[in-house]
């Protein structure tokens, strides 16, 4: 089919080049316009303008779907439009302007999780499986027709960029074959079951370690927004990332929450159950290093959160 692809970050790439490798006619490939990047703020393209441009794919750089990117998307004659993290809306008329539609995948077992952070939010509930979903775009926040599903168990220590990374991954082969389905006239839209649950946008404040809870909730809220927005907490006032950050092995010390202890592996960690272990910190204004040696380098007891 002729097909319109929206996307933006790296967890869309692998799906542009599925459809690519599928023998698809990529009409366009719509992203979001390039970005400072660094600290000398370069503007860098998206990581799907980048791989458009490897596979020789036209590029049509939009911070929103307005009038002006739907005529143009209009007059390429799309059969399908596509969108994978574009992080726009497509609102009408645009979504009726392809014969067959749009389709989305998005990475969460809908209707749970709808919205921008579904990967970062199931793993802060705790959710002992989650996957992704191609459905039916409609005006509703990801309330379409499920064309296809996949179901994956995240792994115990596996951080929310991991999980992305993963699904990202299986997802692209899991809308390469809705896409097919739909292209052979053999798709059968379901509609979503189950109460929905949003997933809006973390911020830095959703990172924030709070060791007088469980360690289940803490070690779960770590890997939610590791590597974004970043887990952090803070020492005497002053902001420390968590870098990395796993259960405890072995026999639990017992520590009151927030208290420190050096061990061979890294920091101890007290919370309101058993302790977790702290591996690699960053400090504000300084590098990333072992959270044995930041521990070595503080001066007297140290208690995060603080």
């Amino acid at each position: 089919m002729r097909i319109v692809f929206a996307g933006t970050p790296d967890a869309a790439v692998p799906s542009l080049t599925a459809l690519h490798e599928a023998g698809h006619d990529i009409a366009a490939v719509v992203t979001r316009p390039d970005a400072p990047l660094g600290r000398r703020r370069v503007l860098t393209p998206s990581p799907v303008a980048q791989e458009a441009e490897r596979l020789g794919l036209p590029v049509i750089r939009a911070a929103r779907l307005d009038e002006e990117a739907t005529e143009r998307l209009a007059a390429l004659g799309a059969d399908l439009g596509v969108i994978v993290a574009y992080g726009g809306l497509v609102r009408e008329p645009l979504l009726s302007t392809p014969p067959r539609g749009w389709i989305n995948l998005h990475f969460s077992l809908l209707p749970r999780w709808r919205g921008a952070a579904p990967v970062q939010h199931a793993l802060i509930a705790g959710d002992a499986e989650t996957g992704a979903a191609v459905f039916q775009l409609v005006e509703g926040l990801d309330a379409g027709d499920l064309l296809a599903v996949e179901r994956v168990v995240p792994g115990a220590e596996q951080t929310a960029g991991e999980l992305l990374a993963q699904l990202a991954g299986s997802g692209a082969g899991l809308l390469r074959d809705a896409v097919a389905a739909i292209a052979r006239g053999e798709a059968t839209p379901r509609p979503q079951e189950g109460e929905p649950t949003l997933a809006p946008k973390l911020t830095l404040s959703d990172g924030l370690l709070d060791w007088t809870r469980p360690a289940d909730e803490v070690h779960a809220r770590y890997r939610g927004t590791t590597p974004e927005p970043g887990a952090h907490t803070t020492v005497d006032g002053a902001r420390l990332k968590v870098l990395a950050a796993r259960r405890a092995e072995g026999d639990a010390v017992s520590l009151e929450p927030g208290e420190a202890r050096g061990v061979r592996d890294g920091v101890l960690v007290g919370t309101a159950t058993e302790p977790l272990l702290v591996t690699r910190v960053q400090p504000a204004g300084k590098g990333a290093m072992a959270a044995a040696d930041w521990l070595r380098g503080a001066r007297g007891d140290v208690v995060l959160g603080s």
